[in-house]
């Protein structure tokens, strides 16, 4: 009922304006794999893991060319002729009477400012499996699939000992070795073979001349 008053339209037409700028910055972190371990056999063990991610951000804003100020001209706005009052004296007429005329200049500051921001830090994050049971069960294999490896290395270091000493004890027999100035002459030199090498300590019994006699013998 009110949109028309006495004929004078009342529409309401209301104008709003808004303006402005958000900048974001963010730090990304990127959450890393669990550290694996890898003990052979198919056993992988993963542990708690630390990243630790440092970061500088800096921005800046700065407008070109830099003015710190301004000369603002000072225009000439007197009005004192162009008409007279009832006395016959000049007055202003409301037309400036000098249009255009700067009288001087004033130095004006203009507020621009040069934005700097400098941002400095580092961001954490820190990862461990829940299931303690687990990790400690692989723990187990792991160090239970080293000793089994150890002893394989132990076996095969047996293994390559004894064919060594037999291989080595039979060239002996046969009076077969490297010459003692060969690099390879120390492969042989710890294996010891019996009357060969080693004379076994004994003793011998040398008869007597009356021994030599009851035998018929002559000893000179």
């Amino acid at each position: 009922m009110a949109e028309t008053v006495g004929g004078v339209s009342a529409t309401a037409s209301p104008v709003a304006n808004s303006s402005g700028s958000v900048t974001n910055q963010a730090i990304q972190v990127l959450q890393g794999p669990y550290i694996t371990n890898t003990y052979g056999s198919g056993i992988q063990c993963q542990g708690p893991t630390l990243n630790f991610t440092p970061y500088i951000t800096g921005s800046v804003s700065a407008q070109k060319p830099f003015e710190g100020s301004y000369l603002d001209p000072v225009y000439d706005v007197t009005d004192n002729f162009g008409a007279f009052d009832a006395d016959g004296n000049p007055i202003g007429d409301g037309i400036l009477d000098n249009p255009g005329d700067v009288i001087f200049y004033k130095d004006t500051r203009t507020g621009q400012k040069d934005n700097y921001n400098l941002s400095v830090g580092f961001s954490a994050t820190w990862s461990r499996p829940l299931d303690k049971k687990l990790q400690e069960q692989c723990k187990e294999a792991a160090a239970a699939n080293i000793e089994m490896m150890q002893q394989l290395t132990a076996n095969k270091r047996l293994d390559f000992e004894i064919a060594r000493l037999k291989n080595c004890g039979e060239l002996i027999k046969k009076g077969i070795s490297f010459h003692p100035k060969s690099p390879y002459f120390k492969i042989c030199a710890d294996v010891v073979v019996r009357d060969k090498t080693y004379i076994t300590p004994h003793r011998h019994t040398i008869p007597t001349s009356k021994d030599a006699k009851d035998l018929g013998g002559v000893i000179d």
